[in-house]
């Protein structure tokens, strides 16, 4: 009887070994592959100042649109149950590209007839609010992706988000000339934190005030939710004082709340590639 037992027990534990061996090897090997994503932005994106910034071709990109389409049906055809599978950095990454292709996407349904984003949208509804992206089994928008599936779900928490999503605008961080993937996620936001900072366009110290994007008015409080023991604005500033240039006692001072903060006139002019 206790041969049969232990035998029936062995025989449960090594099943439950291989399914979660089985599992493991699902998660791992359906990383979403974004390189078609790769390809067009480094065909279609150009870097300024040194990459703080950049510029879309949107003429290029919609010669080549049929390709951005098809990349965008890769995105629509992953499952809410695939999607749960993957690690958070390989999640995070997949909404972070699904949010900029999309924005392209939108701005094509009307280029060359427009000069801002908001131009799509109307009296009662802005352009972030238009249902029109069918993801993970819902029609979203891209406020939807960005404030309920990134911001909202708790799952990723991280600021940096705010340089990496694009919204098609000059007072935007740059849409990167890559895609994003989970392998490099950290890297990725860190370079898209520190090149947005640098820019003195859109952040600079001006006589006894930071002037800084309206990114931080609007966004202030996941700028002081605890990521990397910041717990105020001024202190997610102060971890990124080389970027902005601040001297360690105006790093002081600004983390002593000495220096008031300003927040700059948002640029909502298209990111169109100049001729």
């Amino acid at each position: 009887m206790m041969t049969k037992l232990l035998t029936g027990f062995m025989v449960r534990l090594i099943s439950s070994f291989f399914l979660l061996v089985m599992a493991f090897n699902v998660s791992a090997d359906s990383r979403f592959d974004h390189g078609d994503w790769q390809q067009l932005l480094q065909k279609n994106v150009y870097e300024i100042n040194s990459g703080q910034a950049t510029e879309v071709d949107y003429s290029a990109f919609k010669q080549q649109e049929a390709e951005l389409k098809r990349y965008l049906q890769r995105l629509t055809e992953v499952s809410q149950g695939q999607f749960d599978l993957w690690s958070k950095n390989d999640q995070l990454a997949f909404l972070i590209n699904a949010y900029n292709a999309w924005t392209v996407e939108l701005i094509l349904s009307k280029y060359p007839e427009l000069e801002s984003i908001k131009d799509l949208g109307s009296l009662f509804r802005s352009p972030w609010k238009k249902e029109f992206i069918p993801l993970l089994g819902d029609i979203r928008s891209l406020d939807n992706i960005e404030h309920e599936l990134i911001r909202g779900s708790d799952r990723y928490n991280d600021p940096r988000i705010h340089f990496a999503v694009n919204c098609a605008s000059i007072g935007c961080p740059a849409l990167a000339r890559e895609a994003y993937t989970g392998a490099h996620l950290d890297q990725q936001l860190e370079k898209s934190t520190v090149l947005f900072l640098q820019d003195r366009s859109r952040n600079r110290l001006k006589g006894d005030d930071l002037e800084i994007s309206s990114i931080f008015k609007w966004y202030r409080g996941d700028f002081k939710q605890g990521w990397r023991g910041a717990n105020s604005l001024e202190a997610f500033l102060v971890g990124y004082s080389e970027a902005l240039s601040l001297t360690q006692e105006q790093a002081k001072a600004l983390l002593a709340e000495d220096i008031d903060i300003d927040f700059l006139s948002y640029d909502w002019q298209l990111n169109d590639k100049k001729s």
